[in-house]
């Protein structure tokens, strides 16, 4: 019966608990009492092993089946039951463990995909059900990790993932009504909850702002209704005005005092930047719309209502705008309404009426929070309607000058405002009269066009200076097209052709035109200008002479004595092509026209023949006019002309001077040159000056290459007043000054004068004393050397003469360079040259100092001296013999 007993409490245990609708009405003094009446303890096997099982089986029972989610009660239900059970942690958590393997099981069972997620979900739910109820306890009796074979990573990812689905939940229950004690309990349910502050607050942002959405979403489908009545913009602006009561009620939560017990992610709403139904680059244009019509509405009373301005603001932040796109869109929206009180103003004279019409825009400008700068830009942009308007029919009357007057002191619009709308507008105006005077040619400009232009100068009212400016503008660009085809040309004839149109257009219309611009009294013919025309003259092979002297007449009175007049008189100076031309292609220009002025027209003639027709004074008074049109200094001028006499006169005067000797004839000759060039006597003398220059250099370098010119010519050149620096080469002035050297040390003298050689010829020679020195030197031991071989040699030649000259030269090295005594292979040898050197008689000085050089004692020297002649003989004898 004992061993009954166990078995008997659990199963009165388990009639206890089944007997309750509700099993959270379990007690646990109940439970004790059974146990107490039964002696057993929970530690019994069989009694524990049923409340495992109730535990089990109500731990199941409350998850909710299938893919629902958890309500959020779960957690406090099975831990107030685990507790009125009085079931030990560990059995508990063992039956959670039980729980998830049964899970694990039908997971594995299940074959289809659905099957398997609404296990997969399951399980993460128990597995965060779980954690909540054991806590910190959870991660040692709970081995889901050995057990399941899940990592860290999935268990967080199963907390994360429910917490924030019972988070949501909780959320749902708040609206726009959100006081602190609602904010306070989310915060606690976020902690219960186990959810980081940074996924509430994201989750908290979401939700505030779908709410707000809906305000946006309901607004723009009322702003795009095609049914939409006269009050659908108040019905627009009231959906915008709940968006933003909330939104301020946001921010005013946010700085309560108790807002660190708030839920987290309380604060301003935006739409950008978060994944909503508006952020993206389509809805964006959406959101403009609702501004703009807020922004209309709030200026629908003619002025800015003030409670308006700090809505403006936050709808601004809200729907992320950037502060360039709402000033875009305020810009527009209010320019119109600033636009239309400006109209009612005007035309109910209150402007006109006004003490100040300043005061008056700007209060106006201060009503409408209008910028005063894009005020005045409206000002201008009315002005320039007005001004357009009168100008519709060419000029300016006193009637719309007056009424534009009125229009500009009622505006308050500056005078250099007014300035660059006359120059614009009746600019553009006057511009297209002179396009039309120009494009007709030197035929087109007549009385109606000159009658055009007068009056669009002065109808427009517009200053000299302006028309002046315009006039230029458009000239210039055809003087440009001239020259453009002057560059082209095939030869200087043609380019010269193409100049000389320009200088024909210059002078009959664009003096012409100047000249009415200006309001002057033109002195040219009223007649129509006499086109120039090329005439072609084709004549058969058996023409005789008679015919070649009528196409001389006809050469010469071409161009026609009319067009000669005209082209005579002096054109205008004011527009030219100094600022659009480098100076180097104007005066290229200038210069081509001066040669085909001096070298005339060459043209073919029948037979194949060619003749040069030479051009008279006119032309050059052609050439005069071309220089202003360009814009060309009376210095730049003249420098042209000497530039080309200066060519002319260098190329004679080189074929003259050839081989660089000027002679009376040959002067003569050239200055018969220089007067038919026209070239000044300085310019002149310059060339030939630089010609025989040029060609005594050559001469004087190639004598120094070749070694026919020495130190004592060099001098002689010198005082003549010859540059040599100039003319010789400083390498081939080096090596003259090392022969010259070397030239002395074979002089057989025996002399070097220091002065001479280290001061005096490097002065003449233009060369540094460092380097003379240095070559020297290197000379003079190299010489020396060579001088006793030498001085050796002579004496086995019996050459007493060579012999006294080559130690002379050994001597004169030792004194450049001072020496240290020399050896020989040969002694006696050394001796004779000694005794041979005695013989002559040289000075005392230079024997003592050979002596030295050679090695010979004074005993020998002395012994040398008294056997003379007789040692000489026998040393040549043995010589002889031994040979």
């Amino acid at each position: 019966m004992n061993a009954a007993v166990p078995e008997v409490a659990a199963v009165r245990l388990h009639d206890y608990v089944a007997g309750f609708d509700d099993p959270s009405a379990v007690k646990r003094e109940d439970i004790e009492a059974i146990a107490n009446k039964y002696g057993v303890s929970k530690q019994d096997e069989a009694f524990n092993a049923e409340l495992c099982d109730i535990y089990c089986r109500f731990v199941t029972s409350v998850f909710p089946p299938g893919n629902e989610e958890l309500k959020g009660d779960e957690v406090e239900k099975i831990i107030k039951f685990k507790n009125a059970l009085g079931i030990d942690d560990p059995d508990a958590a063992s039956m959670h463990m039980e729980i998830g393997r049964r899970l694990f099981r039908q997971r594995l069972e299940v074959g289809d995909r659905d099957g398997d997620i609404e296990q997969r979900r399951a399980f993460q739910k128990l597995i965060y059900v779980s954690t909540l109820v054991f806590g910190e306890a959870s991660s040692f009796l709970l081995p889901w990790k050995r057990v399941f074979k899940v990592t860290d990573s999935q268990v967080e990812i199963a907390i994360r993932d429910n917490a924030k689905r019972l988070y949501a939940s909780k959320l749902k229950s708040l609206g726009r009504d959100v006081d602190p004690a609602q904010l306070v309990s989310l915060r606690e349910s976020q902690l219960s909850y186990r959810l980081s502050d940074e996924l509430a607050d994201d989750l908290f942002r979401e939700h505030t702002r779908k709410l707000v959405e809906e305000n946006i979403i309901a607004a723009l489908n009322i702003l795009k209704s095609r049914t939409r009545a006269a009050k659908g913009v108040t019905q627009v602006v009231e959906e915008l005005d709940k968006g933003l009561a909330f939104n301020n009620l946001l921010i005013s939560l946010k700085e309560h005092a108790d807002a660190d017990r708030f839920a987290r992610g309380v604060g301003p709403v935006s739409l950008i930047g978060v994944g909503g139904d508006f952020d993206g680059d389509r809805k964006i244009d959406d959101l403009k719309l609702l501004y703009r019509a807020y922004l209309a509405d709030s200026l629908s009373g003619g002025r800015m209502a003030e409670n308006k301005i700090a809505g403006l603001n936050q709808l601004r932040n809200i729907f992320g705008l950037g502060k360039r796109e709402a000033e875009a869109i305020a810009l527009d929206v209010t320019s119109k309404v600033y636009r239309k009180r400006l109209a009612q103003a005007v035309s109910g004279g209150d402007l006109e009426a006004a003490d100040s019409k300043a005061a008056f825009l700007q209060k106006l400008c201060e009503e409408l929070h209008f910028d005063p700068q894009r005020a005045s830009q409206i000002h201008e942009e009315i002005y320039r309607q007005k001004l357009q308007s009168c100008v519709a029919d060419g000029e300016l009357s006193e009637e719309n000058v007056s009424a534009l007057l009125k229009l500009r002191v009622m505006l308050c619009i500056p005078q250099q405002i007014v300035e660059a709308a006359h120059t614009d507008i009746c600019g553009s105006l006057f511009e297209k009269v002179v396009r039309d005077a120009i494009s007709s040619g030197v035929d087109g400009y007549d009385s109606e066009t000159k009658k055009a232009v007068r009056k669009a100068a002065h109808g427009l009212r517009l200053t000299r200076e302006a028309a002046m400016s315009i006039a230029s503008k458009a000239v210039r660009r055809v003087f440009i097209n001239y020259v453009k085809r002057a560059r082209s040309a095939e030869n200087r004839t043609e380019a010269a052709k193409e100049l000389k149109k320009l200088i024909a257009f210059n002078t009959l219309v664009v003096t012409e035109l100047v000249a009415d611009i200006k309001g002057e009294a033109s002195d040219s013919s009223q007649e129509e200008p006499i086109k120039e025309e090329e005439k072609q003259i084709d004549e058969d092979e058996d023409e005789d002479e008679e015919e070649w002297e009528s196409l001389e007449t006809l050469r010469k009175i071409n161009p026609s004595k009319e067009l000669a007049e005209k082209l005579g008189k002096q054109g205008q100076t004011e527009i030219t092509l100094k600022d659009d031309l480098p100076e180097r292609d104007r005066t290229d220009l200038y210069k081509t026209y001066l040669l085909y002025c001096l070298t005339g027209e060459v043209r073919t003639i029948p037979f194949g023949a060619q003749i040069t027709t030479k051009r008279d004074d006119s032309e050059y008074l052609l050439l005069n006019q071309l220089g202003g049109i360009f814009g060309l200094t009376q210095q730049e001028i003249v420098d042209v002309h000497r530039g080309l006499a200066e060519q002319a006169f260098k190329q004679q005067a080189a074929v003259i001077l050839a081989d660089g000797q000027l002679t009376k004839a040959r002067v003569e000759q050239l200055n018969e040159v220089q007067k038919q060039v026209g070239l000044p006597s300085e310019y002149a003398q310059k060339i030939i000056k630089n010609i025989t220059t040029t060609k005594m250099a050559a001469a004087i370098e190639t004598a120094v290459g070749q070694g026919r010119l020495n130190i004592k010519q060099i001098r002689e050149l010198k005082e003549a007043g010859v540059d040599l620096d100039n003319m010789i080469a400083e390498s081939l002035r080096e090596n003259l000054f090392k022969k010259t050297v070397d030239e002395i040390f074979s002089s057989g003298t025996g002399e070097f004068d220091a002065e001479e050689v280290y001061e005096k010829i490097p002065a003449d020679l233009n060369i540094k004393v460092e380097k003379a020195k240095h070559a020297v030197v290197e000379l003079a031991r190299n010489r020396l050397s060579n001088s006793l071989i030498q001085a050796v040699s002579l004496l086995r030649q019996r050459n007493r003469k060579g012999v006294v000259s080559s130690l002379n030269d050994l001597l004169a090295c030792d004194k450049a360079v001072p020496a240290e005594p020399l050896s020989w292979d040969v002694p006696d040898e050394l001796s004779d040259l000694f005794a041979i050197y005695m013989k002559s008689e040289p000075a005392a000085e230079k024997l003592s100092r050979l002596q030295y050089l050679l090695g010979i004692s004074d005993s020998t020297a002395a012994a040398l001296g008294e056997m003379g002649d007789t040692l000489l003989s026998i040393g040549a004898e043995e010589e002889k013999f031994v040979f």
